[in-house]
């Protein structure tokens, strides 16, 4: 009985998370919007919803393989995958059917998901040390003036250049708290090898991988590109990068969440 209660466990949390999922998908079906072979920006969105679903399901089956301590890191992988699935399910059907993506639904997801990803260098440290909770805020505090300046300039609520500036101020805040700051200096002293490596390879995501997306404002806004060609280009590289930031994000945190787990159930 305890196994049977134990496997019902373990599969609720994907299963009603996938059930989510299946309702958008299945009112996106029964809207009539079709998808065109030749839509590259529709398929995009199509591939990288659908890995969303599948990063999701995985990141909330593997909360059983992990120690206690590993949990939560895993439960915010899986909630990231899943807040940006649905908001791509949706994404999809209005590209599919208005050839548009209204920038609230990017900026409701990043909201939601890029505060949580930034959770995630806290809760490693945390795993493994005590870590002050200034460390915490000061990553709140350069994602949301990350997020604010992007979509003041993209929302058309101010010049495109300044807040531009702006949102890049917010970046090289988190960089500076992850590289020099209080984050990366207990990182250096009081973390394993395996989570040296792992807080590592996720700054290196946080400064190559989140590039594109001030890369893609700058492409899209500040080259003169016309409307319909800047909307292709930002939905294309906007994409991409949320395979690179969301889903190999989540993988990096699981790979040191089983090996840090594993290794101590071994002595």
């Amino acid at each position: 009985m305890q196994i049977k209660m134990n496997w019902l466990k373990s599969i609720a949390s994907p299963a009603i998370a996938l059930g989510l999922l299946f309702g958008v998908s299945q009112a996106s079906a029964n809207a009539g919007a079709v998808l065109k072979p030749e839509d590259f920006v529709g398929i995009s969105f199509w591939l990288i919803s659908m890995a969303l679903v599948a990063s999701t399901a995985f990141f909330f089956l593997e909360r059983d393989r992990v120690s206690a301590k590993w949990k939560t890191s895993l439960t915010v992988s899986g909630l990231v995958t899943l807040v940006a699935a649905v908001h791509y399910f949706y994404m999809r059907e209005v590209w599919v059917a208005t050839g548009s993506t209204p920038t609230v639904f990017r900026y409701i997801d990043w909201l939601i998901t890029v505060p949580l990803l930034m959770i995630e260098f806290y809760l490693i440290l945390s795993a493994i040390t005590k870590v002050p909770a200034g460390v915490f805020w000061r990553l709140m505090i350069g994602t949301l003036v990350m997020l604010v300046g992007g979509y003041l300039g993209e929302a058309g609520y101010m010049a495109v250049l300044p807040a531009f500036i702006i949102g890049m101020v917010g970046w090289a805040y988190i960089l500076y708290e992850i590289f020099m700051g209080e984050a990366g200096k207990i990182n250096a002293n009081s973390a394993p090898a395996s989570v040296q490596s792992a807080f590592n390879t996720m700054r290196l995501i946080v400064t190559i991988g989140w590039a594109i997306y001030p890369l893609g404002y700058f492409f899209g806004y500040l080259t003169g590109s016309s409307p319909e060609s800047s909307a292709n280009a930002l939905n294309i590289i906007y994409n991409l990068a949320d395979v690179l930031n969301k889903i190999a994000f989540g993988l990096i945190i699981w790979t040191v969440a089983v090996k840090e787990s594993e290794g101590h159930s071994h002595k």
